[in-house]
């Protein structure tokens, strides 16, 4: 495999890794780095806050990174020893030495990762979008290890994702900005209206990764059934903005009260799949409530 592997060449690697690295220096917590090995490859973890407070586990949207959680790291680490996570099929550090084909594979990985940092059974994870559906399906397997999870608007899993979100997405594949810029001026609109610059960012760093990294296929999330969802029996939270699109809010949080009330659910304002940046204060405050809740 060669050295600069996943990345399509040496300095495609250096290209993308200065500007994941400029954008680090914005961390605005201690914290120390770690490359932990896995059967599926090296993965490179974000660890803050104090040594002894519990573990939270930090899994972020497709196609992107543990810097997703900029906003909300430093209230998130005053509660909890937090481990930001570059998933092993994302575009962060994390090197992948063989593919990813489903969920049981996502799971596997993620449960080699727990044990590698010797996390225990009293784990919280909250996973954003893509992160969101991994969590669900950790927690379908191993509830016996998760004290609690919230899921953020997470792709699928409640809903199927929407023909629009879908094609916008395919087009990206296109090698050309604008399909990129589309798709995340459309996602992250409420964002936009409040600032332009910070999703043009997003734009460009979602292209510079189209051409960096070597193409792989991520697998599809899904919808969990009725029973799936029945037998969540960890304390769960659902979060999802008013305006998301990938899937109808409404209709997402309608399908949860009624076929699994015991999942709570929070709906969040004047946001859509940018809630974790555009309501940052707010969501973070909701998910701390909820893991602080004996």
């Amino acid at each position: 495999m060669e050295k600069y592997h996943p990345f399509k060449s040496q300095d495609a690697k250096e290209k993308y890794l200065k500007l994941y690295d400029e954008i680090a220096k914005l961390w605005p917590v201690p914290s120390e780095t770690k490359m932990v090995n896995t059967s599926y490859g090296k993965t490179f973890i974000r660890v803050s806050g104090p040594d002894d407070a519990q573990p939270l586990v930090l899994l972020h949207g497709a196609g992107s990174n543990s810097l997703s959680w900029i906003s909300n790291i430093k209230a998130l680490s005053k509660h909890f020893r937090t481990y930001a996570v570059d998933d092993i099929y994302g575009n962060g550090r994390s090197i992948y030495t063989q593919p990813v084909n489903g969920a049981d594979d996502f799971v596997t990985w993620l449960d080699e990762l727990f044990n590698a940092l010797e996390l225990g059974n009293n784990i919280n994870i909250v996973g954003l979008s893509y992160g969101g559906w991994i969590t669900s399906q950790y927690a379908l397997r191993f509830q016996e290890r998760i004290n609690k999870i919230v899921m953020l608007a997470p792709a699928a899993t409640v809903l199927p994702v929407s023909a629009g979100f879908g094609m916008r997405a395919i087009l990206t594949l296109l090698p050309f900005r604008y399909f990129n810029k589309s798709l995340m001026y459309w996602v992250l609109e409420d964002l936009a209206k409040k600032d332009k610059k910070t999703v043009e960012n997003v734009a460009d760093a979602m292209f510079l990764a189209s051409k960096c990294y070597k193409s792989k296929r991520l697998p599809n999330p899904t919808v969990l059934n009725d029973n799936e969802l029945k037998s969540i029996n960890v304390p769960a939270l659902y979060i999802v903005g008013e305006n998301e699109k990938i899937y109808s809010a409404k209709k997402a949080l309608e399908r949860l009260n009624d076929v699994a009330p015991h999942i709570k659910t929070k709906l969040i304002p004047n946001a859509g799949h940018d809630l974790l940046s555009v309501q940052a204060e707010m969501v973070t405050g909701n998910v701390l409530e909820f893991l602080k809740l004996e």
